[in-house]
């Protein structure tokens, strides 16, 4: 629909510029063919829809932060091919209009080259059918939903992390071998997101000859957990995995302490891990989150290290977390990719760039694209929050 509309436009414009409608020189149609919305001779034009008000507000604030550091460090390099890289985010509240909206907006009036940093699964459903009738480049959304992994049906989308379906199967080989847990419950948002997580979870299980013991839900962008509590210790799990924003599931948690109900918490990595260990203080002691970035306090990892002098120059005051180093790999991602496609980069270009790079290593963290896999990164790394409210690596889980 977009391309046939700017054809249209086009060939509207050709008539009212030409005199008594003659057609236009011939020399003109190269130079139209060759433009290239968002790229300009000295800058490439980015858009993000994220949340930056609402319950899932630190996550959005985390992803703009770090693809911010990514391109900020890239632009005090002279940029890629001399130009620098901007960034336009828009609000959605973390809400599917809203990212429509945003989305219509950044391809059409702004004019952006690709979308970047898309945060959450509800989102990216609503918006990324938009980038893809349109032919922009969706790279790096934040979440790990299945139907994002599409690579035929979802051509211009390109995937950083691992799947949701690979977390949660962490989870369970992990509950079950390292704690020997075999009742296991959930609690999920009700929507797309919290969805792609259920059916992760039972996939694992039924590879084991496993069922639920227990679920709940609770309604996106709300606090309202006490059923979820309740109808969840009914069902006596020892384990629970939980698919949810920071805010609802801090609820959930500091609930269920003060009942006395203690199984063991495995969070997805979506939560947002630091605004997690913020809300729930002490109540999350012993609180598992599964990752798909390195731990960001590593600087031994080469990349870690460059994440940490790239915040620094873009917000001095800014602490390293789990988001904003996803945001800042995501970043990284998008720079590599026009690097690679040449001084004078297409939507196309982009992301075929990554297809035919082989194994791309940001220092530490490698990543491999095909034309049949839009998801450069497998890995799946455990978490727990310790004694001092803060998040350590761990490589099994343990018993409380």
């Amino acid at each position: 629909m977009y391309g046939f509309v700017r054809l249209v436009l086009a060939a509207l414009l050709v008539t009212m510029t030409s005199p008594a409608g003659a057609a236009a020189p011939a020399a003109q149609a190269p130079a139209a063919a060759k433009a290239t919305p968002g790229v300009r001779p000295d800058v490439v034009e980015f858009g993000q829809s994220c949340a930056l008000s609402g319950p899932a507000r630190a996550l959005g604030e985390g992803m703009r932060l770090g693809i911010t550091a990514a391109f900020g460090e890239v632009n005090r390099d002279g940029g890629i091919h001399g130009r620098r890289l901007r960034l336009t985010t828009l609000d959605d509240r973390y809400e599917p209009e809203a990212a429509i909206a945003n989305t219509d907006r950044l391809i059409d009036e702004k004019q952006v080259f690709a979308l970047i940093g898309a945060v959450g699964t509800p989102t990216s459903k609503a918006a990324e059918p938009i980038a893809t009738e349109a032919g922009v480049p969706y790279v790096g959304p934040f979440t790990g939903a299945e139907f994002l992994r599409d690579a035929q049906e979802r051509p211009t989308v390109i995937n950083v992390r691992a799947s949701y379906y690979q977390e949660t199967e962490e989870m369970i080989e992990r509950l079950t071998r390292d704690l020997g847990v075999t009742r296991i419950g959930i609690l999920y948002q009700d929507d797309s997101y919290g969805r792609a997580g259920l059916s992760g979870t039972r996939q694992a299980l039924h590879r084991r000859g496993m069922r639920l013991a227990a679920e709940a839900t609770y309604p996106r962008n709300t606090r309202a957990v006490k059923t979820a509590v309740l109808d969840l210790r009914l069902g006596n799990p020892e384990a629970v995995i939980i698919v949810g924003a920071y805010q609802p599931v801090a609820t959930f948690i500091k609930w269920c302490r003060r009942l006395d109900f203690n199984p063991v918490f495995v969070n997805i990595s979506f939560v947002g891990s630091s605004a997690l260990a913020k809300a729930l203080g002490s109540s999350g002691k012993d609180v598992i989150v599964t990752q798909v970035v390195p731990f960001p306090h590593d600087r031994r990892v080469p990349v870690v290290a460059q994440y940490h002098e790239a915040l620094r120059a873009v917000a001095p005051n800014a602490a390293p977390g789990f988001v904003s180093l996803e945001g800042y790999l995501t970043g990284r991602v998008a720079v590599e990719a026009l690097r690679r496609a040449g001084p004078d980069p297409t939507r196309t270009g982009l992301v075929a760039a990554l297809q035919k790079a082989g194994a791309l290593d940001l220092g530490g963290f490698t990543l491999l694209y095909g034309e049949s896999d839009n998801q450069g990164s497998d890995r799946v790394y455990l978490t727990v929050i310790d004694d001092s409210e803060r998040f350590r690596s761990i490589r099994r889980l343990e018993r409380p």
